[in-house]
């Protein structure tokens, strides 16, 4: 990995860590407050965000120096992130249908509010 690669992709994948410590705590936080199966929802909620963010990040991590190329792996990585995230929807609503939705909705916006607040922090 060149050095400009590992510039661009230490603090990506920081922000995707940090983003899947606020998952976790936040479904473990609704697990012993609430029930274990809306625990189970918001983690499947975080889940989503955090392998779509994941996704991204290694699609990204690649890094290059021509603005152009560096727009299109941008737009690329947002469009498979955007698909990958509704795929993991469906496939969540279809494969546990006794997944509380408004905690399976809470899980995601959780660790997607997370994510966009560790991008100011880096």
């Amino acid at each position: 990995m060149s050095d400009f690669t590992q510039t661009v992709a230490r603090p990506v994948f920081k922000v995707v860590a940090l983003q899947f410590t606020i998952a976790v705590f936040f479904s473990a936080a609704t697990a012993y407050f609430g029930s274990l199966g809306n625990g189970w929802s918001a983690a499947m909620g975080g889940a989503i965000a955090v392998i779509g963010s994941l996704v991204y990040a290694i699609i990204v991590a690649r890094g290059t120096n021509d603005a152009k190329q560096a727009f299109r792996t941008h737009f690329r990585a947002e469009m498979v992130k955007v698909f990958l995230t509704a795929v993991l929807f469906v496939c969540a609503l279809v494969l546990f249908p006794s997944a509380a939705y408004l905690w399976l909705i809470l899980g995601f916006a959780v660790a997607t509010l997370a994510y966009w607040f560790a991008l100011l922090a880096v």
